[in-house]
């Protein structure tokens, strides 16, 4: 999991965040081994900006992936951060089981679920 925590700090310098000074960088590695970045990309319109997840995702999905094994998040919060409400729940449209491995540049990092960040996700399973 280092190389996709390498290539979400290298995704993390092309953050556009001139409003929060907040630079995230994001790497998905899909389940049959590539792997696609994203940053996050704010906008003077607080709610047209987007996630580095969403980001990530809305790259592979346009590439025809689909199933996802794991994402790294990277920023320069001593705690860590966490994604956002709107990017676990968009997250959960492809599985719950998906591996979050959260890190900052200080090298520290953890690793969970998105069901142990978003228990009770809405979504297509939820659906049956």
């Amino acid at each position: 999991m280092e190389r996709l925590v390498a290539a979400a700090i290298s995704a993390r310098e092309r953050a556009y965040a001139p409003y929060s000074n907040y630079k995230v960088g994001a790497a998905l590695l899909t389940k049959q081994g590539k792997i696609y970045t994203g940053c996050n990309v704010e906008n003077a319109s607080y709610g047209a900006s987007i996630c580095a997840e969403r980001t990530a995702v809305v790259k592979a999905v346009s590439e025809g992936e689909t199933e996802f094994e794991a994402i790294a998040i990277v920023t320069d919060d001593p705690s860590l951060g966490s994604p956002c409400g709107i990017c676990r729940q968009f997250l959960a449209e492809f599985g719950t089981d998906i591996r979050l491995i959260i890190a900052n540049l200080n090298g520290a990092k953890i690793e969970r679920t998105l069901k142990e960040y978003l228990p009770y996700a809405f979504g297509p399973d939820y659906l049956k």
